[in-house]
């Protein structure tokens, strides 16, 4: 297994206990599917689909929804969520660098903080492109870099081992000119807009351990911080604590976000 196979493979593992911030995540799924525009009989792709809380929201909007994630134990949980919630979608594994669907089957293909874990921007998106009809459209919400997630991501970069070379930050698909090049000539009509995720917590440290637990990369990092260097696991425990508290206001984590909408060519 090469390194790029390795870190998917890790990445696989890591995100299998996800399913437990669903809740958080799914209170801003609604604010992509009306940017993306979603619209009854529309034919829409859910890419790294996570536990579906974006899939099923615009499911029960009326729109015919296929899931792709890479993490089997997320793919399991979002049927379990469609059953539960009596709406028809379809969710499967899949690597988001290598749909598995033909060219142009969907009329909207969005992304939740989702595809851009995928270490190579642009083979995540020239697939997110290639399934999507000409005139159809492409969403997605991602993490600003100057912001908190952005920076939470930064800040355990600095103690996380370094990934293999060609991974792109997740974070930079939150930078307007970043995306903006990478989408260039293929698509028209582009556009962004931002909204905020509340996260209701009793205090920076609380949010800290809650994320410690269930957000999966946080969760191995720690494990593995924890084992070699305690000193270091406890500085960058302090960090986070830190980062959280300044937006931190009423027992809430402000995690501000950016939406992208654009019209394939």
């Amino acid at each position: 297994m090469d390194a790029l196979d390795q870190f998917k493979a890790n990445q696989k593992a890591a995100w299998a206990n996800f399913s437990q911030l669903e809740t958080i995540t799914g209170t801003v799924a609604p604010h992509l599917v009306r940017f993306a525009g979603v619209r009854p009989g529309a034919r829409l792709l859910d890419v790294a689909c996570g536990t579906g809380v974006v899939a099923l929201t615009a499911a029960r909007a009326g729109a015919n929804v296929q899931g792709v994630d890479l993490t089997p134990e997320l793919v399991q949980h979002a049927r379990n969520n469609a059953a539960v919630m009596r709406v028809e979608a379809n969710f499967q594994e899949g690597d988001a660098e290598a749909l598995p669907f033909a060219d142009g089957t969907f009329d909207i293909v969005v992304s939740q903080f989702g595809h851009m874990f995928a270490p190579r921007p642009e083979i995540a998106l020239r697939e997110m492109l290639r399934v999507l009809v000409p005139g159809g459209t492409v969403a997605f919400s991602t993490w600003p870099p100057e912001l908190f997630t952005g920076r939470w991501f930064a800040l355990m970069g600095r103690y996380a081992p370094p990934p293999p070379p060609g991974v792109s930050p997740p974070a930079q698909w939150g930078d307007p000119n970043i995306v903006r090049e990478r989408l260039g000539s293929a698509v028209r009509d582009l556009a962004f807009t931002r909204n905020t995720m509340w996260v209701a917590t009793l205090s920076p440290q609380h949010y800290r351990l809650n994320m410690a637990e269930n957000f999966g990369p946080a969760k191995k990092l720690f494990e593995q911080l924890d084992a070699k260097d305690p000193a270091k696991a406890a500085e960058l425990r302090s960090e986070i604590d830190a980062l959280a508290n300044m937006y931190f206001e009423d027992n809430r984590v402000r995690q501000d976000f950016l939406i992208t909408r654009a019209v394939k060519i």
